[in-house]
């Protein structure tokens, strides 16, 4: 019966909703709908490019874009909610030695074992819990992100919010959104400047499999 449960629960999507419809002014690039991605396909279970989250996170990132918008940025999502299917899809490119395709975008100085070792890529994800997001800031003046220092989804050294390489800005800047994630209610990651949980996440035990698709979640 408790299995008969937890599979209900995990396509149970009541209690997530579209980031957009509770924070209008963000902006979406939602990689795994597109190809531009390090797998270099549209990843399984990515329907529509939008992005879902718990509507706990959602409150706690609207704080965030409240504070953000003060400074004169935006936030720029790209990615929220992740089905597991998409963490499958990861870990099937990853056994596929033959595909590095984006290999000189992603992760030009590790191979693909490496990316699983050093964890950049989980075989369960934070984000298939529903409370997990990948974003950074947009400047309001110029239209442009802010300087990070590396792109989303840059597999390397280079991209741990602590690394001493970059400019002062752009350590500045990594700093700036971490505090802002963190003072409402958000943890980082020692590995990804981009990537934040709620602390305080509803489904801390439960993977979610429902698809990314606004009219799966208006049904």
């Amino acid at each position: 019966m408790a299995t008969d449960f937890k599979k209900e629960a995990e396509m149970d999507c009541s209690r997530f909703a579209l980031i957009s419809d509770y924070i209008p002014a963000v902006v979406q690039e939602i990689r795994y709908f597109s190809t531009y991605n390090f797998v270099g396909d549209r990843v399984d279970g990515y329907e529509e490019p939008c992005a879902l989250l718990t509507v706990d996170a959602i409150r706690a990132l609207k704080d965030v874009s409240n504070e953000a918008a003060a400074f004169g940025y935006r936030l720029k999502i790209f990615d929220a909610y992740r089905p597991a299917k998409a963490v499958k899809h990861f870990v099937l490119w990853g056994i596929e030695d033959l595909d590095q395709r984006m290999k000189p975008f992603f992760y030009p100085d590790l191979n693909k074992t490496q990316l699983f070792e050093m964890g950049y890529i989980a075989a369960e994800s934070s984000h298939s819990r529903g409370s997990t997001v990948d974003l950074t800031l947009l400047d309001m003046s110029t239209g442009k992100e802010v300087d990070m220092g590396s792109p989303f989804d840059f597999f390397s050294e280079v991209s741990h919010p602590d690394y001493q390489g970059v400019s002062e800005e752009q350590y500045a800047n990594r700093q700036f959104l971490q505090k802002l994630m963190v003072r409402h209610g958000f943890m980082p990651i020692d590995c990804e400047w981009w990537h934040f949980t709620l602390k305080n996440e509803p489904f801390p035990d439960t993977y979610y499999n429902f698809p990314v698709s606004a009219a799966y979640l208006r049904k």
